[in-house]
């Protein structure tokens, strides 16, 4: 009798999705709400696109120093884009008690902050698609440099977009949460981006790809440390 119950229970229970599933929920919530409001992309898109152009015009002194201006313009606007970003991104959160609903749900926290990040890196991507083709044109550099800076890319945002989940979170109850975030993130990063902009230099000064393999793997070593400590801090942080 007890075990016809205890079994009815059960079928009576939803059984709570997987990890992969509870994260690609937050993830499909995030990009549901971008796709019905485009708030983050369209913002930080044209602000990062406004600082490739300014600097551009301002800085363009010939073929041998657009390419280290361009350099620090591109991975300037990506950083200034994310901390935009992150604080639309966090502010959805926030308004309403939404973060609330997400932490009162059955979904892992570890999940919330990876479906989070996924959407953050997203976001970042969408930019990285507008600022990249147009930093090239503008500083008339090379169009065939477009596939390894793209590897570039893929392999230095989704450390900026785990940290500025991490500490997004953190901030996202405060009065001052914008600056505060770039407070907080801008020196963290600062690692990450430094080797972008080295690596990107370099590859606009004509080294291959090949040769660029340390700042890659500077850059790898700083996405795990930022992505295995979001998970695993994520819950502790989001709380208090």
């Amino acid at each position: 009798m007890v075990d016809a119950a205890l079994t009815e229970t059960r079928a009576l229970r939803p059984e709570l999705p997987g990890w992969a599933r509870q994260v690609l929920v937050v993830f499909r919530k995030d990009l549901a709400i971008e796709a019905a409001t485009g708030e983050v992309t369209v913002t930080s898109g044209f602000f990062a696109l406004l600082v490739v152009v300014l600097a551009s015009l301002s800085f363009f002194g010939g073929p041998v120093s657009a390419r280290n201006v361009a350099a620090g313009t591109v991975w300037l606007s990506v950083a200034f884009a994310a901390v935009l970003s992150l604080g639309k991104a966090w502010q959805r959160e926030r308004d309403e008690a939404a973060l609330d609903g997400l932490l009162v749900s059955p979904l892992s926290r570890s999940a919330i902050f990876a479906g989070k990040a996924l959407s953050v890196w997203t976001f970042l991507l969408a930019v990285l698609a507008v600022v990249l083709p147009l930093s090239l044109l503008f500083f008339s550099i090379e169009a065939a440099t477009m596939g390894p800076l793209l590897v570039i890319a893929a392999v230095a945002t989704p450390g900026v977009a785990a940290s500025g989940t991490l500490f997004g979170s953190m901030t996202v109850r405060t009065g001052a949460r914008d600056l505060l975030l770039a407070v907080v993130l801008f020196p963290l990063l600062a690692p990450t981006l430094l080797a972008a902009v080295a690596a990107t230099r370099e590859l606009f000064g004509g080294v291959p790809l090949s040769e660029l393999g340390d700042y890659l793997k500077l850059m790898a070593v700083f996405d795990l440390v930022f992505v295995a400590g979001g998970l695993s801090m994520f819950g502790t942080l989001v709380e208090r």
